[in-house]
């Protein structure tokens, strides 16, 4: 008979392989990440000078993707970061470990999903 406990175990901790392949996953994140920034960097640079009102909203598109980008890219980090640490899979909020397969969706998560739905103050 498998207990509750037993079925969370599970799904929260992370074996050497998992910690492994997530690491992998993040280090590849960053590398697109990375990249990106440089095409959209070499994209703005490129523009010739079309009419304002195309210039103007080319440019705002352009920014909006490298700042999406930069947050991402700065989630990643900070999950590298917390694995460097030994903090990874740890909620930020209630200190209780993320879900495995969570990590496995969205390996850069700081919070649990509990934590993730619920609104916090200050946060």
């Amino acid at each position: 008979m498998v207990n509750h406990q037993t079925i969370v175990d599970r799904n929260t901790h992370l074996s050497p392989e998992d910690l492994a392949a997530l690491r992998d996953n993040l280090h590849e994140q960053r590398r697109f990440r990375e990249d990106q920034l440089r095409q959209i960097t070499a994209a703005a640079s490129r523009t010739g000078r079309p009419s304002q009102r195309h210039s103007a909203a080319r440019t705002e598109v352009q920014e909006t993707l490298a700042a999406c980008a930069r947050m991402v890219l700065a989630d990643v980090e900070a999950a590298l970061d917390r694995i460097s640490e030994d903090r990874y899979g740890t909620c930020h909020r209630c200190r209780h470990a993320i879900d495995r397969d969570r990590l496995r969706i969205v390996p850069q998560a700081r919070y649990c999903a509990l934590c993730q739905l619920t609104p916090a103050a200050g946060r």
